[in-house]
């Protein structure tokens, strides 16, 4: 049994547990800079359907760190504070910070799988996860607009060029729900980010997301791909 503040839980890892907290602490440091950084991105974008979402993306974002500074009050008594200075630096291109926000995102799945881990009740592991969910088509829809914008804003499936920010969220909506149940499967994060960016890629190609999905699925199953292979079996 570990107590923590006025929170009792038996049968859990208190090092795990204190890791968690740190982690959660760390996670909402720079919340300045990351606004500015979201308001200078949507301000370059270069169309509104960008613009949009971005802005869905940022509100997320804002959403998140509220959820984890709620979790760790309950769990410490404690606000957390920013304790970090404001030191934002523009991206060398829209372009360039379109790349930055998806790597951000890689580093913030990984950071959120250990949070998840060492949380001792299942509401909280619960909330954790839809964070989880919710970077996943973060990473989606900046691999899209990597895509898009790395090929001069011209998608090459004319038909999904009109498609709204919504639009694009359900036309991806079969990706996401894959790669929810490779991770309800216990499949490491970094693998189901690797396939899943991969098949982003390729719907930006023209490719429907069913098509996405079986592609990259066969280069991992005939071994066509030896880093998804190599990447599936760590765990």
């Amino acid at each position: 049994m570990y107590y923590l503040g006025n929170c009792v839980y038996p049968g859990y890892n208190p090092q795990e547990f204190q890791k968690s907290l740190e982690l959660m602490f760390e996670a909402v440091q720079g919340e300045k800079e990351d606004r500015l950084f979201y308001e200078y991105l949507i301000s370059i974008a270069p169309k509104q359907a960008d613009k949009e979402i971005i802005a869905s993306i940022r509100d997320d974002e804002i959403r998140h760190n509220l959820m984890f500074k709620q979790m760790y009050l309950y769990y410490t008594g404690q606000e957390i504070t920013d304790i970090t200075e404001e030191d934002f630096k523009k991206p060398a291109s829209y372009v360039d910070g379109i790349q930055q926000a998806l790597f951000g995102e890689l580093k913030a799945v990984e950071k959120y799988r250990e949070i998840r881990k060492g949380l001792p009740d299942r509401h909280h592991r619960d909330l954790v996860f839809e964070i989880l969910t919710d970077e996943l088509k973060h990473a989606s829809k900046y691999n899209f607009l990597y895509t898009e914008n790395r090929t001069n804003g011209r998608v090459q499936n004319e038909p999904n060029a009109e498609k709204t920010p919504d639009d694009w969220v359900r036309y991806t909506a079969y990706l996401v729900e894959k790669a929810q149940e490779d991770v309800n499967r216990g499949i490491n994060l970094t693998h189901i980010l690797q396939e899943f960016i991969l098949m982003g890629v390729l719907v930006g190609k023209g490719y429907s997301p069913q098509q996405a999905y079986e592609t990259v699925e066969t280069w991992e199953r005939t071994g066509e791909s030896k880093l998804l292979q190599e990447s599936k079996d760590r765990t």
